[in-house]
């Protein structure tokens, strides 16, 4: 098996590039925003087996079987534990309110991960709450977006703000780190999965899918079978510090030491349907 990496957007253009004369047999991404752009361009096929179907849920793949998620990360709210209560950020309303006036660090709204946090919650809530929120958010900015998940982190650690948004890994992945540097930051906040009470907290997936040329369709769909089998869950969710796609399999001991959480549970493909107008409710309040 030969292997090409690079970021969703170069992949998806070489897809594009090479149409029938692919090499590609599967794409692979995190964040099914990107997966339903290749949908979108049609260049995957879809495919469904039971083996797929029984091990991963309903919504954590593409409803016609484009792709199919094999680990999951969830959005959580990070704050500074000096500064904040838990249940002061126990939903995403939250960061809006004025008890966070200054006090909001976010990353750019043109990463995928926002996109497609907004995107689910257009496609909860519709367009017009999407837009309220992005604004109350957007007004309690103590500077504009910048950054990765990772720097916002950082920036609530230190003091620049308050509370953030991020994907839970990056948390993790500072937990973990030999860095004492990182450990140090890490020490300084907290994190909830937010909304407990009520829609659960976003999630998203890593997946992939068979593209529209495979050469090699057959070989693809046993290596996506093998992403969501009982050695290929226990193994990969530790590596890429995500949950596994599966209820049944542990998470790593620290990720599962955080508790069981309520997932929000919407059609994947709605991260997709809903980017175009995510991206316009983020330009049109300012979220650079």
């Amino acid at each position: 098996m030969r292997a090409l990496t690079g970021s969703a957007e170069q992949l998806l253009e070489r897809l594009r590039a090479e149409g029938d004369q692919t090499e590609a047999d599967v794409f692979i991404s995190a964040d099914a925003g990107n997966l339903w752009k290749v949908k979108d361009a049609g260049l995957f096929q879809n495919v469904t087996t039971p083996t797929l179907q029984e091990k991963v849920p309903e919504h954590l793949r593409d409803p016609d079987g484009a792709y199919w998620g094999f680990t999951k990360r969830a959005r959580i709210i990070v704050y500074r534990k000096d500064a904040v209560r838990p249940e002061e950020v126990a939903t995403m309303d939250a960061l809006g309110t004025a008890r966070f006036h200054n006090q909001i660090v976010m990353r750019s709204s043109s990463n995928v991960y926002q996109l497609s946090t907004l995107a689910a919650r257009i496609e909860r809530l519709g367009a017009e709450n999407a837009k309220a929120w992005a604004a109350a958010v957007r007004g309690n900015f103590a500077h504009d977006p910048q950054g990765s998940d990772t720097d916002q982190i950082k920036a609530v650690a230190a003091g620049e703000a308050q509370a953030s948004v991020c994907n839970h890994y990056y948390y993790f992945r500072m937990m973990r780190s030999d860095d004492p540097a990182d450990r140090d930051v890490v020490s300084k906040v907290g994190f909830v999965f937010p909304d407990q009470a009520g829609a659960g907290t976003h999630v998203n997936i890593s997946g992939g899918g068979i593209t529209a040329h495979a050469q090699r369709r057959d070989l693809g769909i046993q290596f996506l079978e093998y992403l969501v089998s009982d050695a290929a869950q226990t193994m990969l969710a530790p590596l890429n510090t995500e949950f596994p796609i599966r209820p049944e399999i542990p998470a790593a001991p620290d990720l599962a030491a955080a508790g069981p959480f309520k997932e929000e549970n919407i059609p994947l493909d709605a991260l997709g349907r809903h980017q175009a107008e995510a991206a316009r409710i983020f330009e049109e309040v300012g979220w650079s």
